[in-house]
């Protein structure tokens, strides 16, 4: 399968209920601290405020936030890391009535309450030291 171009963008919509898959592998070593940012955008452009901010430092932590009107929020750190070096991952986040619902390799692992509305999310923005092969909205 060929891989897709990172950064990877995609407007969407995603209501209560959809799901977003995403297969791909860390492109660096994790000594090399690489990064997975995967941001759920109210609007088509990068500058736009974040519904969800999921952000994996390989080998170290999870950090999950929102920004609104140019700024962050509080964020919500993980030190859980089931993520493997150099191995491919499936993340997938299902939109629940109250909140996301984070899974790897089919295992749920975080939980994210709502503070944008997931409803006014219109674009999807994949980024940083991946190589991605699949990205499926439902």
């Amino acid at each position: 399968m060929a891989a897709l171009p990172v950064p990877y963008k995609r407007t969407v919509f995603l209501p209560v209920g959809s799901s977003v898959k995403i297969q791909g592998t860390p492109t660096k070593s994790f000594s090399m601290r690489p990064e997975l940012f995967v941001d759920f955008h109210t609007g088509t452009q990068e500058d736009s405020d974040i519904a969800f901010h999921f952000r994996v430092c390989f080998g170290k932590h999870v950090i999950m936030n929102i920004r609104k009107g140019g700024k962050w929020g509080q964020e919500v750190r993980s030190p859980v890391m089931p993520f493997e070096n150099g191995h491919h991952f499936e993340l997938g986040i299902l939109v629940l009535l109250k909140e996301y619902q984070v899974t790897v390799n089919g295992r749920q692992y975080y939980t994210f309450p709502h503070r944008l509305d997931p409803g006014y999310v219109k674009m999807i923005h994949i980024w940083k030291d991946v190589s991605l092969t699949s990205v499926t909205i439902t």
